[in-house]
């Protein structure tokens, strides 16, 4: 049965998308089977595994929610082996008020993977960056939620608000749901403020801080723009060896469970 992990932060240019693409993708190339849910309307998961999100001959995880067709039949393979998607389209945003008076909503998505978790080692959620119904969705679907903070000046602002959301869907609606980790994204060894943000994160967080640190790094900016995540745009890049740390810890942390 798969692992389903939420990537969430509602603070934008955290690192999240960038983390989806790239996790998913390094753990199928570890040999994982793995399903990437782009559950964010901005569809940036998508269009970086060059999907084109406007394209109307595309069913997506809206037309799956609002029960216009089976969660299985929006799936694409992507070029990475092991490796497929469930695109998303700015419709997505319609989701959250066409679902808000059904029954049980906040466990839609839920219900809707629950037939093809099976299939998969992993499921990875790249949630919307707000805090609302598709976002709870997705936490209430998700085993654990990795959270990325950036290695920047009001790096902690705003993650008691995502905390608090999260203790919430934990009381309410998925008691079992953990977080998997806190990530730190955007480091720059250079800058000492990075390195503080570091030690203050750590500090904070102890030992639910990844090891792995995401370094900045121009491969990984420039990939989405090929439609690629990183370790097929540039197999030896810094971006790529991050990304392949963390899927290495995560596998690590989960099979000594």
């Amino acid at each position: 049965m798969g692992k389903v992990i939420a990537i969430a932060n509602q603070k934008g240019g955290v690192g999240k998308t960038t983390t989806a693409i790239n996790l998913a993708a390094s753990l199928a190339v570890l040999e994982k089977r793995v399903l990437l849910i782009d559950a964010d309307p901005q569809a940036n998961s998508t269009s970086g595994f060059n999907f084109d999100p406007d394209s109307d001959s595309m069913a997506t995880l809206y037309e799956a929610l609002i029960g216009k067709i089976e969660f299985s039949n929006i799936l694409l393979q992507t070029e990475v082996k092991n490796l497929q998607l469930a695109p998303s389209h700015i419709n997505l945003v319609g989701a959250e008020i066409e679902i808000l008076n059904v029954h049980e909503r906040e466990q839609v998505l839920k219900k809707a993977i629950e037939p093809i978790k099976e299939n998969y080692d992993y499921i990875i959620i790249d949630c919307s960056p707000s805090l609302g119904l598709i976002t709870i969705n997705s936490l209430t679907a998700a085993d654990s939620v990795i959270i990325p903070v950036q290695c920047e000046f009001f790096a902690l602002e705003g993650l008691g608000k995502l905390l608090n959301t999260i203790k919430l869907v934990q009381n309410r609606l998925n008691t079992s749901l953990k977080i998997e980790g806190f990530l730190l994204t955007m480091f720059d060894g250079r800058l000492r403020l990075a390195n503080q943000v570091v030690e203050e994160v750590r500090h904070h967080f102890s030992d639910m801080v990844f090891e792995t640190v995401i370094q900045r790094n121009v491969k990984l900016s420039e990939a989405p723009s090929h439609g690629k995540p990183v370790i097929l745009y540039d197999a030896v890049s810094i971006g790529t060896n991050s990304y392949l740390n963390l899927a290495k810890e995560i596998i690590k942390k989960n099979s000594a469970k």
